[in-house]
C-alpha cells in the first residue's frame, strides 16, 4: 500500500472508533477508491496513560507505545496520528524512535483555538487527572500567550466519573453531566472556550453535541488535520 498513514489507537478503543467514524464520515469520497489509506493499530492493552502519569510506580504505557511506533515505521508510512490526549505525555519520546511525522493534537487544537476564536484568551481544559498534571494543554496555551483554565477538583471528578464510569466502563454517555461540565467550566470558570481534552469527551460530544458553549474539540480537529494531509498525499 502506498501514501498512507498509521493510526496509533486503542485508547480507548470506543474513543478510536469515533475518531474513525469521523474520518471517513469526513472524507470527500462517492467511490470505495475514494476513502483514505491508513492502518490502525487498535492497541487495547496499553497500561492506562492517567494511572501511570499520577504514580510513576505504576506500569508505564511507553515501552508499548514505542514498540508500536518502531513496528509501524518499518512498513513507512508517510505520518501517524495518536488519538489520545493524554499519550502526548509521551510525544517527544516517540517522534524520538522514528524519521515519521507524528501530528501533535493538543498543538493543533491550540492553533484552530487561536483561528476559529481570535478573540478568546482564557481557555478551559477538560481532560483526565493525567492530561490536567502533565499540563499538555496548559504548556501549549501557555506557549501561544493565553491563558490557562484549569477545572476545580469537583469539576474534574465530574469529568473523570464521565470518563471512566461512563463511558470507558459501560459505553455511555451521561448527557446531563457532560453539559454540566462544561457549562461549568465557562459560567464559574469564566473560560471563553473549553477544550475537550480527552477522547472519550470527544465521544461524548459527537453522541450529545455541546452546542451552546463554544467548545474546541481535540479529537475532532485532529480529524480535520489528518484529513488535510491525508488528501494531500492522494494528490501527489
Amino acid at each position: 500500500m502506498q501514501k498512507f498513514f498509521t493510526i496509533i489507537g486503542g485508547m480507548g478503543t470506543m474513543a478510536t472508533e469515533s475518531y474513525l467514524h469521523q474520518l471517513n464520515l469526513r472524507t470527500p469520497a462517492h467511490a470505495d477508491q475514494e476513502y483514505l489509506n491508513y492502518i490502525l493499530v487498535n492497541h487495547a492493552t496499553v497500561p492506562d496513560r492517567t494511572t501511570y502519569i499520577l504514580d510513576h510506580t505504576q506500569e508505564s504505557p511507553l515501552p508499548s507505545l514505542l514498540e508500536d511506533i518502531r513496528q509501524q515505521s518499518l512498513l513507512k508510512p508517510e505520518f501517524f496520528t495518536l488519538p489520545c490526549n493524554t499519550a502526548h505525555y509521551f510525544f517527544d519520546d516517540l517522534q524520538a524512535a522514528t524519521d515519521v511525522p507524528i501530528l501533535h493534537m493538543p498543538r493543533e487544537t491550540v492553533k484552530e483555538i487561536q483561528r476559529q476564536y481570535p478573540a478568546a484568551q482564557r481557555i478551559g481544559i477538560t481532560g483526565t487527572r493525567g492530561t490536567i498534571a502533565d499540563k499538555i494543554y496548559e504548556d501549549e496555551l501557555n506557549r501561544a500567550g493565553l491563558t490557562p483554565v484549569l477545572p476545580t477538583a469537583a469539576i474534574e471528578k465530574q469529568t473523570m466519573e464521565l470518563i471512566y464510569d461512563d463511558i470507558k466502563e459501560n459505553n455511555t454517555v451521561d448527557a446531563a453531566l457532560f453539559h454540566n461540565i462544561v457549562r461549568q467550566m465557562v459560567e464559574d470558570q469564566h473560560a471563553d472556550v473549553v477544550i475537550l481534552g480527552c477522547t472519550e469527551l470527544s465521544l461524548a460530544n459527537e453522541r450529545e453535541p455541546e452546542t451552546k458553549y463554544p467548545v474546541a474539540d481535540g479529537q475532532s480537529i485532529l480529524v480535520d488535520r489528518t484529513l488535510e494531509k491525508a488528501l494531500e498525499l492522494q494528490k501527489k
